[in-house]
């Protein structure tokens, strides 16, 4: 289960307890030692000494990892600018349309309020999980301050897509324990969250270390099950069907919500590949054989777990989709992961059937889909994807 400590040592702090761990007080002795002119002395540890940027590491690293500069990471610092840059809230989103047509009895199907409300019944508390992965657990893992800005900016981004799913369940006056608990008690739901938990429970293991190749496979494996497979898989089904509806001039709101998400959960993703292939470059003895199959192994279970829970959702046709479509998306998006992380594809020939997702990413270039507003809001600076 998940636990929470005041324990950020992993890597670093438990190593000598004349180091100062990440956050904490140093040891008198070693204060003293920079009474001086201010420079360490040659026989100072890592941490104490000025940062270099040649040595810091992404994880197990010496340097002190409240001193952001100098950068060494710069593709995470640039991350979180363009993060900030694009910063939105539901709230400001116009919910009345949805309203309107979800009370009106022949708004939509039945097959398109079932979708609707298991839609919502994932994601209400899967970014809530991935909220917890990363305060409770990777961020204690990660001793590069850049990238460690990032995770505290995606963070508040988990936690504003959970503030939007509640905001659109509460705007359509659903039941709220039913969504909620639709985790707990929704069979292909809970097939998800429950292939998701042990490399949560993992991280967020108080006793939990890195510093020896066991371990550091441990949290390497955790990061792309959720770069890879939570945030790069798991969401795409939800996100298409919302989306869906939206290009039918259907749930307008909760579709504009859903298309920001997604522009988040992309650059989640994003980032999270790029940390995982920096994290080999810096050990590669972790990239063996046996740890691409494990990952190729994850991937089909993924892969199945995620067309189940498609399957349930829209068990016939509805919106011009149906299920045996998602097979070959997610096959598509299965390659797209394995291949951006070096590993080869799982699925030959697996083609996208929904090309306009590409346009829904491309928030620089469309106006709103959905025709309520333009969607080209952020605080400054330029979208990015990449």
């Amino acid at each position: 289960m998940l636990h929470f400590e005041e324990d950020f040592g992993s890597g670093v702090a438990h190593r000598a307890q004349t180091r100062p761990a990440p956050g904490g007080a140093a040891d008198p002795a070693t204060i003293a030692e920079f009474a001086g002119d201010g420079s360490a002395p040659s026989d100072t540890p890592a941490v104490t000494r000025r940062v270099s940027a040649d040595d810091k590491r992404i994880i197990n690293g010496q340097t002190d990892v409240n001193q952001l500069v100098p950068f060494k990471y710069e593709w995470a610092w640039k991350k979180y600018l363009d993060a900030c840059a694009n910063h939105w809230m539901p709230q400001e989103i116009q919910m009345s349309r949805d309203i309107a047509l979800w009370k009106d009895p022949n708004g939509l199907t039945d097959d398109e309020r079932r979708l609707v409300k298991r839609n919502l019944g994932f994601f209400v508390t899967a970014d809530s999980l991935a909220a917890n992965n990363i305060v409770l657990g990777t961020y204690r893992h990660i001793t590069a301050p850049e990238c460690r800005q990032y995770l505290l900016r995606q963070a508040f981004e988990e936690a504003i897509h959970t503030h939007a799913y509640q905001y659109i369940v509460e705007s359509l006056g659903l039941d709220e324990a039913e969504v909620f608990n639709a985790y707990h008690e929704v069979e292909s739901i809970r097939g998800k969250d429950e292939f998701l938990i042990p490399f949560i429970d993992t991280l967020t293991d108080p006793t939990f270390r890195t510093g020896t190749p066991e371990n550091d496979q441990k949290l390497l494996k955790s990061l792309i099950v959720f770069a890879c497979i939570m945030e790069g898989l798991f969401f795409y089904v939800g996100f298409v069907q919302i989306l869906a509806l939206g290009r039918q001039n259907k749930m307008t709101g909760a579709a504009e919500q859903y298309q920001y998400i997604l522009r988040d959960e992309s650059m989640h993703c994003n980032f999270g590949i790029d940390l995982i292939n920096t994290i080999k470059g810096e050990n590669p003895h972790l990239w063996t054989p046996e740890f691409r199959e494990e990952i190729r192994r994850l991937m089909h279970t993924a892969v199945e777990l995620e067309y189940r829970y498609a399957e349930d959702t829209m068990p016939r046709g509805v919106l011009g989709l149906n299920a045996p479509m998602f097979k070959e998306y997610l096959r598509y998006i299965a390659n797209r992961r394995c291949q951006q992380i070096g590993l080869e594809a799982l699925f030959t020939g697996a083609s996208n059937p929904f090309p306009w997702m590409s346009e829904m990413t491309d928030l620089k270039k469309e106006r709103n889909f959905f025709e309520a507003r333009v969607i080209e809001y952020q605080t400054g600076g330029a979208l990015s994807w990449e």
